[in-house]
């Protein structure tokens, strides 16, 4: 009984985990995206991205042109260079192939350079993108170099206790009940905005469009669960959403899924809507 008591004593004086702060919470996130980068360069997977117009300014909405593109898509870090790259390799449009799928990137991956063919991809795959909006923020790991310890300086964080759902804008309410945007574990919500001059996303002209959206964190590990980017500038508000999960066979999280919405305000307004899928994770030979 005295050891019962003795053993009881000290529990009851035992402090409660003391929650991070959200300072710790970014410097864990900064650490996660810096050695995910790393997991995740030279992974393929395969791409299937719908993208669908329609015309605000016509009665009913008035739907036009629709595309499905299917990619191989690749992150990349150029030799010589400290910053990853994206690639979207489009192989099919609307089922129909448009080049050899072959073994270009891992002629890429072997290519010590790889600035002359990363650049000619970039472009080949953006003339696929339908609509006047001109856009190359559509890539799903674009958020995460907000959280890049190099770049966390040009934002303002806040933790969010209540935050709102994922989608926000009027007629995308069913998004909100998508399985692949629901997380079981314990996360924060971490809102951001940008608040230097230089942005990082840039109009086509080159002047700055400031960034602002949330990221759902894990706050033990860092790892992002849910990115949220919003742009807005140059006649378009643009909201791009990535979902990741884990990948039994790469044994990390990976993007599974990225819808984005562009919406027009000029004289002919236009909204486009977009959903890529992400599977097939393969490590590329080099």
């Amino acid at each position: 009984m005295a050891a019962t008591a003795i053993a009881a004593a000290l529990l009851a004086g035992t402090p409660a985990a003391q929650a991070p702060s959200l300072n710790d919470v970014l410097r864990r996130a900064a650490a996660y995206v810096a050695e995910f980068r790393k997991q995740l360069s030279g992974i393929v997977s395969e791409e299937t991205y719908r993208q669908e117009i329609s015309y605000l300014g016509r009665i009913g909405g008035g739907n036009g042109e629709v595309r499905t593109l299917r990619s191989d898509l690749l992150l990349v870090r150029p030799a010589e260079s400290d910053r990853y790259v994206e690639l979207r390799d489009v192989f099919e449009v609307d089922g129909n192939p448009v080049r050899d799928r072959g073994a270009r990137l891992e002629t890429l991956l072997r290519d010590p350079k790889g600035g002359a063919a990363i650049g000619a991809i970039i472009n080949e795959s953006a003339r696929y993108n339908i609509g006047r909006v001109t856009r190359n923020i559509n890539t799903p790991l674009m958020a995460l170099q907000f959280l890049d310890a190099a770049n966390q300086h040009r934002f303002t964080f806040r933790h969010i206790a209540t935050p709102s759902p994922v989608f926000r804008e009027k007629g995308d309410q069913a998004a909100n009940e998508a399985p692949v945007f629901r997380v079981s574990t314990e996360m924060w919500t971490v809102e951001y905005r940008e608040r230097r001059d230089n942005t990082i996303v840039k109009r086509p002209d080159g002047r700055d469009m400031p960034s602002h959206g949330r990221f759902w964190i894990n706050p033990a590990n860092g790892s992002v669960l849910i990115s949220e980017l919003v742009v807005e500038g140059g006649s378009v508000v643009a909201t791009v959403t990535v979902s990741y999960q884990s990948e039994p066979l790469m044994g990390f999280l990976v993007p599974v899924e990225m819808r984005e919405i562009y919406v027009g305000t000029g004289s002919r307004p236009e909204r486009i809507a977009g959903s890529a899928v992400y599977g097939k994770f393969r490590p590329i030979a080099k």
